[in-house]
């Protein structure tokens, strides 16, 4: 294996200094105020967006060799950065949020799965599509669909796809919510508002920017009921391994899918070890400088996230979302009234 990375070693850097160039574009557009503070969109949206105007343009002129870099950033980089993503929760989340959101985000989670995977079904939708559309609108958006990428073992443009429908849903709901909770219909207190913010909203920069429109009140409690939800990706992709072995018929593909998403097992890891950390510097009075490595940690894990993105953007033509055709939209679509309008009864119910 060694031997066959080595032989396009300048192939190699080429297309991963082209992914990293992407993502540093896609940063620094991020830090604008009008994707920042106007629209609120995650550098990871920029990322595979410049892709994929990069696949529509100058993608058929890239040299072969510089393919194993764009290869390597869509799957080790992207699992790499999956493990670091945990550096952003500990265990104490999730007790801070309390019953009632980590209850609330289970059922979200797990229902949005199961009507993703039913709906797919009866629009006769691709399975691997399906799946990881239905991963994005339920569990963190475009990092779940990253997740769950290389477990299914989909395609590039699959996952774009996925990923796109993140985009238009999510950022739909970011101005909608604020919006309908000013009014004042939804009879919401902010605890309960908070929590459906975060439980049914796709992107943490979605939660973000809703929440902050609403409130520090209403803000803090939604980001860590989002993180909640963050942190079921991990046993989400274990299961979902088990099941798609399961359901292996046999040959290579049962093969596939026996592997072990090591990189989950290592998510959940290192939220322990973030906790521990944490506490070790709380207790040594080091806990701000603790945060100052952590920040450095999440900003180059986002790079690597952004670069992960870029690659995939970069091998999604609009000749293959043609292909697809509008079920992957319509399915998100349905998902989405199900976010919203069964998540507003259960808050109600539960909350």
């Amino acid at each position: 294996m060694t031997k066959a990375i080595s032989r396009p070693t300048r192939g190699f850097w080429c297309g991963l200094l082209l992914m990293a160039a992407f993502a540093g574009v896609a940063v620094l557009l991020a830090q604008l105020p009008l994707f920042k503070e106007t629209l609120r969109i995650s550098p990871l949206i920029i990322s595979v967006l410049i892709g994929m105007i990069y696949a529509n343009t100058l993608r058929h002129k890239l040299n072969l060799a510089w393919v194993p870099g764009l290869a390597f950033s869509s799957k080790r980089i992207l699992r790499l950065a999956i493990v670091f993503y945990a550096f952003r929760l500990t265990l104490t989340d999730i007790y801070a949020a309390g019953l009632t959101a980590f209850v609330y985000d289970l059922i979200i989670v797990s229902s949005v799965l199961l009507l993703g995977v039913l709906i797919g079904r009866w629009l006769k939708m691709d399975r691997d599509t399906a799946i990881l559309t239905a991963s994005g609108s339920a569990i963190c958006g475009a990092a779940a669909v990253l997740g769950t990428e290389p477990v299914l073992g989909a395609s590039s443009e699959k996952t774009v796809i996925a990923v796109a429908t993140v985009v238009l849903f999510g950022t739909l709901s970011m101005f909608v919510y604020p919006l309908v909770y000013a009014t004042g219909w939804l009879g919401l207190t902010e605890h309960q508002m908070a929590i459906y913010t975060g439980g049914t909203l796709h992107e943490v920069a979605h939660v973000a920017g809703a929440g902050g429109a609403m409130g520090d009140a209403i803000a803090s409690t939604a980001t860590i009921t989002k993180m909640i939800r963050v942190i079921l990706l991990a046993p989400y992709l274990l299961i979902l391994t088990s099941v798609l072995h399961r359901g292996g018929r046999g040959g290579a593909t049962a093969q596939r899918k026996v592997s072990i998403p090591w990189f989950a097992i290592w998510f959940l890891i290192m939220i322990c070890v973030n906790t521990l950390i944490v506490y070790l510097a709380n207790q040594q009075g080091m806990s701000d400088l603790y945060s100052q490595i952590c920040g450095g940690i999440r900003w180059v894990d986002d790079f690597g996230l952004c670069m992960a993105m870029a690659a995939l953007g970069s091998d999604a033509s609009f000749a293959r979302f043609r292909q697809a055709g509008g079920k992957p939209f319509l399915l998100a679509g349905a998902l989405y009234l199900w976010l919203t309008i069964g998540g507003y009864c259960l808050i109600r119910l539960i909350g």
